[in-house]
């Protein structure tokens, strides 16, 4: 048999150390998929339950690697399949290319079935390069220009190939007049600013006297610096969600998370600054940033076109974050008031004791309060263990109340924030760490939105895997629990059933019929042996967890019109949200009261 264009995708893949490609198949790619079973020595195909699914992992791969991710579709609804995990991966800056096939060219423009102008669907979430491969000749530089384009611009990219080029003989093309020649490899430049703008910003820093720094998922590989930095300022760093594993939680002068799902220290640090270093990320809540006025600004990032986006910055300066900050770090000089910092650290104690009385084990009406079951969750995690969450309450909970050691990965639908990733995102990390520990914290309603099809995968692979844990997190409570809140809190709306109720069902009970282990959790006192037992399981567990869907997730500083909008809501239906509504505000009361206090 000649050698034909899948074969030839193939080795060119192999050439860009391109191991792993999450997929489904389809009679549109099934020549590229022969070509694939032809080198399955070299190659791991994934079969995910959903091509979305798919796209989602890759995006996993891009973020936990730094790799490119490459996921693979058929055809019409295959590729159509795909786009709302590339979507992920676009906003969130990550490198992954899509594959996809498509119907013969000779039948192209004929309304054959499952023909679509996949050119027009992809040309906005692979702006950056989206081509299709005509002649065997064009599949070289094609997929080159795709894998080295989403490494340069940290984007999605597609390939699309028709069926019957797939399946004809490969060939170079010639050296001549109008042909593409290419090679392999990406080679990342050191970005930095102009010396003069480095100075500047340094001359901005060193006259602040409360400096506050916000790190983002740019900011990962530059722990180091961004900690000297801190530590030359006497500065108090926040914490982008996707930026949450750059700095372990366990510094002192880490403030966590910030926003809406942010804490209480990195509110008060921003209300109070005078000057803000931001360092790699696109955080979009500027209301959680220093008033206006207020502070001196500086960004870091690696994209220009990010640059004085969220807050208007003196100085924006285009660089990569770790080169960046080791030429700065020689200009800055040491501030020896350490009474700001001393005030962050004092706030970032009391936050932890306040969340830790907020995590000690309860129940609202029957069912468990989900703070204790992520602290607990928290203490049990291994070494190097990475994390994933889904869009919703879980996201509010891993915010707040899992401490990242060093060491750890975690990430999560940042801009997007989508439904759905959490578990695929756990079982990307595991093929790209299958040493590691995975785990996934979801919502009942991403769980059934796609998680629990893929672990059916998890379940198919696991033997695979150097280690096969893989630990899910379900937080049951039967109701879309993100959204309910936010209708109370910003329309004023009491909760609507026929939207917002979601279908009972045991997740531990579907963890054994897929020969998994389910371990449910109804009462406090079962939580602590349930987290040993999943972490002591020798296959993927899925955690039951029966909790409340009356425990608000708020923001770390209620405004009058959200009071006010939860107030009409349970006015509205007394019987809805009251024990929640009342919940959130003693809460937030007692955490005024204690900052007032202190």
């Amino acid at each position: 048999m000649s050698r034909t264009v899948g074969d030839a995708l193939c080795d060119r893949l192999i050439e860009w150390d391109v191991r792993t490609i999450y997929g489904f198949p389809g009679d549109g790619i099934n020549g590229f998929l022969g070509a694939i079973a032809r080198q399955e020595d070299n190659f791991r195909f994934v079969q995910t339950r959903h091509e979305e699914m798919a796209a989602f992992m890759a995006c996993a791969h891009a973020k936990f690697t730094g790799d490119v991710g490459v996921c693979m579709a058929t055809s019409g609804p295959g590729a159509v399949h795909l786009l709302n995990g590339l979507y992920d991966a676009k906003l969130d800056h990550q490198p992954v290319v899509a594959i996809v096939g498509q119907t013969f060219v000779r039948a192209l423009g004929g309304d054959f079935q499952q023909e679509i102008n996949l050119l027009q669907l992809f040309s906005d979430v692979a702006g950056s390069y989206c081509q299709q491969v005509n002649t065997p000749s064009a599949l070289t530089h094609t997929i080159d220009r795709a894998l080295r384009i989403a490494k340069a611009e940290r984007t999605v990219t597609c390939v699309i190939l028709p069926a019957d080029v797939q399946d004809m003989e490969a060939v170079e093309p010639p050296m001549k007049t109008h042909t593409i020649h290419t090679g392999v490899g990406y080679w990342a430049p050191r970005v930095l600013p102009a010396r003069v703008d480095l100075a500047r910003a340094a001359e901005i820093l060193n006259a602040g006297e409360r400096v506050a720094m916000l790190v983002g998922a740019g900011a990962q590989g530059a722990s180091a610096e961004v900690m000297a930095v801190a530590e030359r300022l006497g500065a108090g760093v926040a914490k982008a969600l996707l930026g949450k594993a750059v700095l372990p939680d366990d510094l002192p002068y880490c403030t966590g998370s910030i926003g809406l799902l942010g804490t209480q220290p990195s509110w008060d640090m921003m209300r109070e600054a005078d000057t803000l270093l931001m360092v790699g990320s696109s955080f979009p809540y500027s209301e959680f940033l220093p008033p206006l006025g207020q502070a001196k600004a500086i960004q870091i990032d690696l994209s220009p076109r990010m640059l004085s986006i969220r807050y208007p910055m003196d100085l924006a300066l285009a660089g990569d974050a770790k080169a960046t900050l080791e030429e700065l770090l020689p200009m800055l000089v040491a501030k020896n008031d350490r009474s700001w910092r001393s005030q962050i650290e004092k706030n970032v104690v009391e936050w932890w004791k306040w969340m830790d009385d907020l995590a000690k084990p309860g129940e609202v009406e029957g069912r468990l309060r989900p703070q204790c079951l992520f602290e607990s969750l928290s203490r049990h995690l291994p070494d190097n263990a990475v994390l994933s969450a889904d869009s919703g309450t879980s996201a509010d909970w891993y915010a707040r109340h899992v401490r990242l050691r060093s060491g750890m990965k975690a990430s999560l639908s940042g801009n997007l924030a989508t439904m759905g990733p959490g578990v695929p995102y756990a079982i990307g990390a595991k093929f790209a760490f299958p040493d590691r520990v995975a785990v996934a914290m979801v919502g009942d309603g991403a769980m059934q939105m796609g998680g629990m099809a893929e672990m059916l995968t998890a379940a198919k692979y696991y033997k695979t895997w150097l280690d096969p844990r893989l630990v899910v997190l379900v937080l049951n409570n039967e109701d879309l629990n993100q959204v309910t809140w936010e209708q109370r809190a910003m329309e004023g709306n009491p909760r609507f059933a026929a939207s917002q109720s979601v279908p009972a069902l045991s997740y531990a009970k579907w963890a054994e019929l897929i020969g998994l282990v389910g371990l449910r959790v109804e009462s406090p006192d079962q939580i602590e042996d349930a987290m040993a037992a999943a972490f002591a399981a020798d296959r993927p567990v899925i955690i039951d967890a029966v909790t409340t869907p009356e425990e608000a997730p708020l923001p770390p500083h209620i405004t009058f019109e959200q009071v006010h909008a939860m107030t009409k809501s349970v006015l509205a239906d007394p019987s809805d949200g009251l024990a929640g509504a009342k919940e959130a505000i003693v809460e937030r009361l007692r955490g005024v009261a204690s900052h007032l206090h202190s």
